[in-house]
């Protein structure tokens, strides 16, 4: 449980998965980002900054994501990849319009999915190696991550109904 110190090629796929949009959102912010951004909620930012720095760390040092076998256990590495490939479709619809409605509007019903889907799969993919560093590393970057965007969501429905 504690996980098998190597290389993961899964966790660096995921990784690329997680970076790549968020490197092309830099340039491409929707309006009103950074009026939110200034807000942020100090404590959950420091548990997001952790948790980025911890997930990352976690995913790339230890080996137990890479499959070796198929087996039932293998879907929860199944259900980790579908949740990143929902993450990817969220950003297609996000670049398709740049707004702060597609950034952190719910998706296939899903709530604030720019920061659950990502936190979701790495959560299943450290439950699928069984390696709790990834876990709990996780679950600080859902506190700050999934909270800082249910903030600014709350903050961007309190202008619009008021």
């Amino acid at each position: 449980m504690l996980g098998t110190i190597g290389f993961s090629y899964v966790g660096l796929i995921f990784l690329l998965m997680l970076f790549i949009p968020n490197m092309i959102w830099l340039k491409r912010q929707p309006s009103g980002y950074a009026k939110l951004a200034k807000k942020e909620n100090k404590v959950l930012l420091a548990f997001e900054r952790i948790g980025q720095v911890t997930v990352v760390t976690a995913a790339l040092v230890f080996c137990d994501y890479n499959p070796t076998s198929l087996s039932a256990w293998t879907a929860w590495l199944a259900a980790a990849g579908a949740l990143m490939i929902l993450y990817e479709a969220a950003w297609l619809r996000y670049f398709y319009k740049l707004t702060l409605k597609n950034f952190y509007g719910s998706f296939l019903g899903i709530p604030v999915p720019m920061a659950s889907l990502p936190v979701l799969a790495f959560l299943l993919l450290g439950i699928y190696g069984k390696v709790i560093w990834l876990i709990v590393a996780t679950l600080l970057l859902g506190i700050g991550h999934i909270g800082i965007h249910i903030q600014h969501l709350r903050s961007i429905q309190a202008k619009h109904f008021t």
